[in-house]
């Protein structure tokens, strides 16, 4: 099961179908989506989700409207109602439902506007596999839902941006505290699971990639000073290097692997990593002065 389904399973089992209120806005919040068909003034809903059928069935009947029949086609199911929806709140603008004035004496609080948000996302709503990446959309039927559920998400700062229609997140944390307001409770403990060991990954992979990046500049760094020591060698040169100087090459020559630090305990007369650094930057210097006097 994908993890929107999961979702819409446990909102579908949302107990608050005694309250008349909640059930008038959770339904319009269904209907404020595109997954809304008007034709002759009848509504057709249609979602692949069996979860939403059942509860938008639910709160039909718990609105007093009975007349409607459910169709299976494949994978798509759908819920047509044969007598008009008659409520205050809406309006049908072009063969789409649209939000009017009246919807602000309906969602008056937090409870109310929660069941909106609620059903618009069991309408139209989808979230993708958050192992692999973070974005959860609305898409909305037309700017003046979308824009009703962007102001109603603000006032509890959460921060949902729009693309034409559509409502979307794409930050973990944002996504977790839309989840939380809309009653998937569990889902929410879910993703913050899900969330602690994607985010952990990334965090060791970072690490891993940095001490892999650091080890490959340590190894060049090396190797370029193993090729300067042999040139100064192969010109005969060696000799012109101070004893100190001839003591750091002659290490790095025997020991290429070793870091500065363990380099710098081998010496007789040990040093810290900064001082063998500059010892093995002298010894690139000549060399590089014997390169340019060929």
């Amino acid at each position: 099961m994908s993890f929107s389904k999961r979702i819409k399973e446990e909102l579908s089992k949302t107990s608050n179908l005694a309250n008349k209120d909640l059930v008038k806005a959770e339904l319009i919040g269904y209907l404020m989506t595109n997954n809304i068909d008007i034709k002759n003034n009848k509504i057709k809903y249609s979602t692949e989700s069996e979860y939403n059928i059942n509860r938008f069935a639910k709160l039909l009947n718990n609105v007093n409207i009975s007349k409607y029949e459910i169709d299976i086609q494949g994978k798509i199911f759908s819920i047509k109602v044969k007598e008009p929806v008659n409520l205050s709140e809406i309006s049908i603008v072009n063969s789409k439902i649209e939000l009017n004035e009246n919807i602000n004496k309906l969602c008056n609080n937090e409870i109310i506007e929660k069941a909106l948000i609620r059903g618009s996302f069991l309408g139209s709503g989808s979230i993708n596999n958050p192992e692999k990446i973070y974005h959860l959309e609305i898409i909305y039927s037309c700017a003046k839902n979308v824009n009703y559920a962007i102001e109603i998400l603000k006032k509890y700062n959460i921060k949902m941006k729009i693309l034409n229609n559509t409502a979307y997140l794409k930050d973990g944390e944002e996504i977790s505290k839309f989840l939380a307001f809309i009653g998937a409770n569990s889902s929410v403990l879910k993703f913050e699971e899900i969330r602690v060991i994607r985010d952990m990954r990334n965090n060791v992979n970072r690490i891993v990639n940095c001490e892999t990046a650091n080890l490959n500049k340590t190894i060049n760094a090396a190797l370029k000073q193993i090729e300067d020591i042999k040139f100064i060698k192969k010109m005969k040169k060696f000799n012109e290097l101070s004893e100190g100087l001839q003591e750091v090459a002659n290490l790095r020559l025997e020991n290429p692997d070793v870091s500065l630090i363990e380099l710098g305990k081998m010496l007789s007369n040990p040093i810290g990593k900064s001082g063998v650094n500059y010892r093995l930057k002298a010894i690139s210097n000549f060399a590089e002065e014997l390169k340019r006097c060929q």
